[in-house]
């Protein structure tokens, strides 16, 4: 077995052999993550919300089209493990430095008929070891999943906040406990440990990429870290999906409270639909931007709600009368393409399912 070998040559390609079956395990995982991620943006296509950004509420949405977001993300992580098994899951068969010379003349039909057999494909070139810039980029994507899996359950978190509570990752009521002194508490423990975790797979993408400089043909700078960062990159990961894929499947939607929140601020956050409508009546846009602009401090100011200011205001009442003013402020009228949108989500994704051979 080891003559004209060299002993990179039998654990390069087993660890690509190991990475065969875990590859294969994590793309399972992320399938079923798609499958809650799909029922929820179907479920919640017309759960309306507001939308926020910098923290702070912006025009409405819907909760699915929220998910429909997060769904084509996972989609592009499945793209990129299949793309990435493509380079990773390699094996070599080349002796010391690369050169096959101690194989012999027909050393190129041996590697490929060893890793024929390994259902393994063979480098297309190498010296002592296969150049560890594959083992990066399987790291540096599942590093990507990670942050994905991290932004995800930070908006379930900011969304369980008891100012917000739109959303809540699962608690078991009958014995779980959120705080050893403060009973009240239900604490998004779950999505927490996301959180941290991902913060460790995150750090795992500086080793993978020092790794890929080594000396000449080989040094043993690689071995070392990567008997620590190949194992536990994959074991992250695919503990992380389970856990995300039993939140969704189990998450607590406050659907009442999301129309409550849209009102705290009185339909201010229906400034824009306003001025689209103002515009349409021959107002200009820079004008029409600062009457409103001024019209939303003083309903703020005054606290009183915006559809009086603006029925008080003979600018805008000029152009808008009362029904025209109230088609403008109902949010539901004022979510553009976003159900459409989802369709071609929920299209596309069972369109791959299916090509995937996970639905017929």
């Amino acid at each position: 077995m080891h003559l004209g070998a060299t002993s990179q040559d039998i654990s390069d390609t087993a660890t690509a052999l190991q990475l065969q079956e875990a590859t294969a395990l994590l793309e399972k995982d992320l399938n079923n993550f798609e499958n809650a991620l799909l029922e929820k943006t179907q479920r919640y296509k017309q759960t309306i919300m507001i939308g926020r950004t910098h923290g702070q509420h912006a025009l409405p949405i819907t909760l699915g089209f929220k998910f429909a977001i997060w769904t084509r993300e996972n989609a592009r992580h499945i793209q990129r493990l299949r793309q990435c098994q493509e380079r990773l899951l390699v094996g070599k068969m080349s002796g010391a430095v690369g050169s096959m010379a101690g194989l012999g003349p027909n050393a190129l039909k041996i590697q490929d008929l060893v890793m024929q057999k390994l259902g393994l494909r063979a480098v297309d070139i190498s010296n002592q070891i296969i150049q560890r810039d594959i083992h990066a980029e399987f790291i540096s994507s599942m590093s990507i999943i990670a942050s994905t899996l991290d932004k995800i359950a930070t908006e379930i978190r900011e969304l369980q906040r008891p100012e917000i509570s739109e959303l809540a990752e699962p608690f078991e009521k009958t014995k779980q406990v959120g705080s050893s002194t403060m009973p009240h508490k239900h604490n998004p423990e779950l999505c927490e440990r996301i959180c941290g975790l991902a913060k460790v797979m995150r750090s795992l993408t500086v080793p993978a990429l020092e790794n890929v400089p080594t000396w000449h043909e080989r040094d043993l700078t690689q071995t070392s870290a990567e008997r620590f960062i190949i194992p536990e990159s994959c074991i992250l990961i695919d503990y992380m999906l389970h856990l995300m894929t039993d939140i969704l499947n189990n998450l607590v939607v406050h659907e009442e409270k999301m129309r409550k929140n849209i009102d705290l601020t009185q339909g201010r956050t229906m400034s824009e639909a306003v001025m689209m409508a103002l515009v349409a009546k021959g107002m200009g846009r820079q004008e029409t931007h600062e009457v409103l602009r001024q019209l939303t401090i003083k309903s703020e100011t005054e606290n009183q709600p915006f559809k009086k200011t603006l029925l008080d205001d003979k600018v805008v009442h000029a152009k808008l009368n009362e029904k025209e003013i109230n088609r403008a402020l109902n949010p539901r009228n004022y979510l553009g393409t976003s159900l459409r949108q989802i369709d071609l989500v929920i299209k596309k994704t069972r369109r791959e399912r299916k090509q995937r051979q996970l639905i017929s």
